[in-house]
């Protein structure tokens, strides 16, 4: 089934168009659309990480959940369906807490960060099939041991240290 993605301006207005999502065709010079990504953490002070289908880009590569906002979401509403596809957390999207954004020219993304607190353990977490194939709940200096070592999508790491420097990454 074919995804959409609704395209906006370098200002963030929505330009009314809508883009076939293919990994192999880069989206319009000059066109963005919006990503989301969402930082869990349980009550044991855990994050939530997932592993990368081999098939898809970046396959065997650990992360956190997100992905692209399909057209007529808002990024909170991708965010809260990304987070479910991807990990069966079902989260309200009250829940979610918006924590910034970071823009990247080259790939035409708005990555939106959301963190999500929640009371879930090993046993809520279900994969989605095609998408993830393994999952771990760590603290985050064995996020940045993960990074250092090369398991965790290096850039996708560089992003959570910024955005959630505050939060997580004083010591950094």
């Amino acid at each position: 089934m074919a995804e959409y993605l609704d395209l906006f301006d370098r200002e963030l207005r929505p330009t009314g168009e809508k883009w076939e999502r293919n990994d192999s065709v880069p989206i319009p010079e000059g066109k963005y659309h919006y990503v989301v990504n969402i930082l869990c953490r349980n009550r044991e002070g855990k994050l939530l990480i997932t592993q990368r289908h081999p098939d898809k880009p970046y396959g065997g590569w650990w992360e956190i959940s997100g992905g692209s906002v399909q057209s007529g979401e808002t990024p909170l509403e991708g965010a809260v369906r990304e987070l479910f596809e991807e990990t069966g957390l079902k989260a309200e999207p009250s829940e979610l807490r918006y924590f910034g954004q970071i823009i990247r020219e080259r790939s035409g993304c708005i990555h939106n960060f959301y963190y999500y607190e929640g009371d879930f353990s090993e046993s809520d977490i279900v994969l989605q099939e095609g998408e993830t194939v393994d999952f771990r709940l760590v603290t985050p200096q064995v996020l940045e041991k993960m990074s250092d070592d090369g398991e965790f999508l290096d850039f996708s790491f560089n992003r959570l240290r910024a955005v959630f420097a505050d939060l997580f990454f004083k010591h950094i």
